[in-house]
């Protein structure tokens, strides 16, 4: 499982610009089943967005097509993790 942290690069009003391709770029991803939530920081400085996908170089690949990072808008940071623990409600996020 993965953790996509973005950063904005430019200030909000160029952000903003590409927003509603971001969206979209997202509800793709969430129909391919590579997503499972996404949102801004707070403060609105960039965004989170956690994948269930299989590989970093996928993810990575995946986040390639995102009009945030092709109109170099955000800078992301990729974090890997393994859920040994959740609420009863998440469960189905834990590796075995």
């Amino acid at each position: 499982m993965f953790i996509a942290v973005l950063v904005y690069k430019v200030p909000i009003e160029e952000v903003e610009k590409h927003l509603n391709e971001h969206v979209e770029f997202l509800k793709e991803q969430y129909e391919a089943g590579n997503f499972i939530a996404s949102g801004r920081k707070v403060p609105r400085t960039g965004g989170v967005i956690l994948s269930n996908m299989d590989s970093k170089e996928e993810l990575e690949k995946i986040l390639s097509q995102d009009p945030f990072h092709i109109n170099d808008v955000a800078d992301y940071e990729i974090v890997e993790f393994v859920p040994t623990m959740t609420s009863k409600e998440l469960e189905f996020l834990k590796q075995r």
